[in-house]
């Protein structure tokens, strides 16, 4: 199923387009999920349902550069660095006058959950991370991984030149596709989930979005000036003090079993929960375990 409710809010930069479903609750606290790259809220469909069916008031934005999320400004530079996308997250918070909420995400949108759960704790009553503590170390990013992990990290290092700009632009659908492919090897489902969400990927500003976080993240491109006081925030890897469920996927064909190790990240309650035989895409290959997740974190 999808989500029964599609809206938009204005933030000072986006108008975001998100999906609903649930009732708000006045004695509990909205989830807010966040997708990935390259994904979309696709991929919580399930998850959705069986959170309202619990009786959670359920959120799910596009990030900046999917769906129909669009600037608000032609002249905003398309930045897709970390800081941009946690603070889309709180100023989504701000918009839809949301207090506290639950925040529960993978790739990119667990980067934006990580963030805020660091920078705005009196925010954030609980955090469902896939993959762990994803606040990105860009001062030691030049420093090079074994070569296996490398390898795995292929799309990253063509999105630095040209070349592969033009090609994330021209075959968008082939390559997403196959990242779905390489990232979730154990998911037959993969093929037929894709088209669900490649819509999304279609954005006007999706792919200056995609190519500028994977340049910055390397030192490769100037961050939006804007952002820059949280920048400076994060390069200090600020720990994670609230509720946390780390979800470590086994059969990860990017990060493998990220998140595994990382506890000293996290000095508030931390649970870390293996997924056997479970890919990159969480919430659509394992939804029952994504909602156990969020379920067992606090109300309030």
């Amino acid at each position: 199923m999808s989500f029964p409710t599609q809206a938009s809010v204005t933030t000072p930069v986006l108008e975001i387009g998100y999906e609903a479903a649930g009732e708000p609750s006045a004695d509990g606290v909205p989830v807010i999920l966040l997708h990935g790259f390259p994904y979309d809220v696709r991929a919580f469909d399930d998850v959705a349902d069986e959170l309202a069916a619990s009786g959670r008031y359920v959120l799910a934005p596009y990030l900046r550069g999917y769906g129909p999320t669009r600037f608000r400004d032609a002249q905003t530079r398309r930045s897709g660095q970390q800081a941009a996308i946690g603070q889309d997250l709180l100023d989504f918070m701000d918009a839809l006058e949301i207090d506290r909420a639950v925040v529960a995400g993978y790739d990119w949108g667990g980067r934006a959950a990580c963030i805020a759960a660091a920078l705005w704790p009196e925010r954030i009553t609980g955090l469902v991370t896939c993959g762990g503590y994803a606040i990105q170390d860009i001062g030691k990013s030049g420093e090079p991984a074994p070569a296996e992990i490398e390898l795995k990290l292929w799309y990253q290092y063509y999105f630095h030149s040209e070349r592969g700009r033009r090609g994330l632009t021209r075959n968008r659908d082939e390559l997403c596709a196959l990242l779905w492919r390489d990232w979730s090897p154990t998911w037959t489902a993969s093929a037929a989930a894709y088209p669900a969400t490649a819509p999304s990927l279609h954005n006007p500003d999706f792919v200056d979005v995609a190519i500028h976080s994977y340049r910055h993240r390397y030192g490769l491109a100037e961050g939006d000036p804007r952002y820059q006081p949280l920048e400076t925030a994060l390069a200090a890897l600020p720990k994670i003090t609230v509720p946390t469920i780390i979800l470590v996927s086994e059969a990860d064909g990017v990060s493998g079993t990220a998140g595994i190790d990382h506890g000293p990240h996290f000095t508030g309650p931390c649970e870390i929960r293996s997924l056997p035989d479970i890919g990159h895409n969480v919430p659509q290959e394992a939804p029952t375990a994504f909602a156990k997740a969020v379920l067992s974190l606090p109300l309030r």
